[in-house]
């Protein structure tokens, strides 16, 4: 089941992150970040100010890895510690649809989303690098415990930064983050 699409236009914010790659073989150990950065967060004495996330730098599939920060908003800016770097949910325009369900279903959510993003003329803000496609905004924020909540009753909240604005990540933000040729957020 899935509610929207709809767009909305979003302020900056501030997160803290793990980055990773993983192959979809190796998902759980993406999905045990959750945890981590969590624990993370209590430890440092932050409160986390939303749900945790997945943002996706590149999307991977078979045996290609995809690359990805696993995180939470903060209410203000904090330094990471090597491990988790801090970052920023970038300002703009987004295409947005909640998914409830199965989180192993989450794939049709995006397509549906992808193909109503194309049927509204809207385009997705990323930018080539070398073979890579990389995502200027692609998030999936859990919007209950996925640990404890039934798979069938998961929400999972999609947002994709579309072209609409004139804020896309610019080559400092990609540094900071490594998302750029041949180096990834996780190959910190």
């Amino acid at each position: 089941m899935t509610s929207g699409p709809r767009r909305e236009v979003r302020a900056e914010q501030p997160y803290v992150a793990i980055p990773a790659k993983v192959t979809p073989r190796e998902w759980g150990k993406a999905a045990a970040l959750v945890t981590e950065i969590q624990d993370w967060l209590r430890g440092a004495g932050v409160a986390a100010a939303g749900p945790p996330f997945f943002r996706y730098w590149t999307i991977g599939g078979g045996d290609r890895e995809h690359i990805l920060e696993v995180g939470a908003p903060v209410g203000e800016a904090v330094p990471g510690d090597g491990r988790v770097v801090a970052g920023s949910v970038p300002a703009g325009d987004y295409v947005v649809l909640v998914h409830t369900g199965d989180p192993e279903r989450i794939d049709g959510a995006h397509s549906h989303l992808q193909s109503w993003t194309r049927g509204q003329g809207l385009t997705w803000m990323n930018r080539g690098e070398g073979s890579s496609e990389v995502w200027g905004g692609r998030f999936e924020f859990y919007l209950n415990d996925p640990v404890h909540t039934p798979r069938d009753a998961c929400s999972v909240e999609i947002a994709y930064l579309v072209h609409g604005t004139d804020h896309l990540p610019e080559a400092g933000e990609a540094a900071r983050t490594g998302a750029r040729t041949g180096r990834s957020p996780a190959g910190r």
